[in-house]
């Protein structure tokens, strides 16, 4: 009996001494599902009202629910390459108007708006939403400890490991 004691003791107190590890380190889980892909729109858009136009698309396969969805306005040229801009995107239009480009998305598809204010009426001023080129980026959610700046579209290509001549133009 004693000796079972004395067994019992010992796997107690090591059941105690590994049960108060004090280790926080936090383990990082790596996402093999999600693979960041790019592609581009020249969207027609829909007129909503003299001041919204909108677009939608449907994805070819719906989204893992981990994805994220990034997308980016076409806005210029340097040095012959693209200047992306990150949506939301606002364009002041002289001194009290504005026009507004934003998204949302699901797990099936996005929406592009473009927006002005009430006094810019977007019916006589289709250049705000005519002839747009998008770039639509889906990257995982979780990137680990290395934090992103969304913004920046060359860090984000970068980042991801997205090869730009791979980039189609999605019909």
């Amino acid at each position: 009996m004693k000796k079972f004691l004395s067994i019992l003791m010992l796997a107690f107190a090591g059941l105690f001494i590994l049960s108060c590890d004090d280790n926080d380190e936090v383990v990082q889980v790596e996402d093999n599902d999600t693979y960041a892909t790019a592609y581009d729109i020249s969207p027609t858009f829909t007129r909503s009202s003299s001041n919204l136009y909108r677009f939608s698309d449907e994805f070819n396969d719906p989204l893992v629910e981990s994805d994220v969805v990034l997308i980016y306005m076409q806005t210029g040229t340097a040095n012959n390459s693209p200047v992306w801009r990150l949506l939301p995107y606002t364009v002041f239009v002289g001194s009290i108007d504005e026009v507004d480009y934003n998204f949302d998305f699901s797990k099936f598809d996005i929406q592009i708006n473009v927006n002005s204010t009430p006094t810019l009426n977007l019916d006589a001023n289709s250049t705000y939403y005519a002839g747009k080129r998008f770039r639509v980026v889906v990257v995982p959610a979780k990137t680990g400890k290395n934090s992103i700046d969304h913004k920046d579209y060359n860090a984000v290509i970068k980042y991801y490991g997205i090869d730009e001549s791979k980039i189609k133009l999605k019909n």
